[in-house]
């Protein structure tokens, strides 16, 4: 069994990891459809699928590469106070 303070601590990286999945998500949303999608309708013309696939692509690359910067960073900065604290906030 693991410590119940490492328990609580990995609950609430699962809780942030879900939190940031969830904002991903509705900025997908919220940037690729209104950009992609100008009237919409029962379903998606294949240019605004086409269109929506390639957003979303884009936009997850971006995250992945802001979220792994700030991470690094964050790491960096915790330095000589162990890997463990202050790290993990976005995935």
């Amino acid at each position: 069994m693991a410590d119940p303070k490492q328990q609580i601590m990995e609950q609430v990286r699962q809780q942030a990891a879900l939190s940031n999945a969830r904002l991903l998500v509705d900025k997908l949303n919220e940037h690729c459809f209104e950009r992609c999608v100008p009237k919409p309708g029962s379903s998606l013309s294949s240019s605004e699928t086409t269109c929506f696939t390639l957003c979303m692509e884009k936009y997850m690359q971006s995250w992945n590469t802001v979220s792994g910067q700030y991470l690094g960073h964050v790491k960096r900065g915790a330095g000589g106070a162990g890997a463990g604290s202050g790290g993990g906030g976005l995935f």
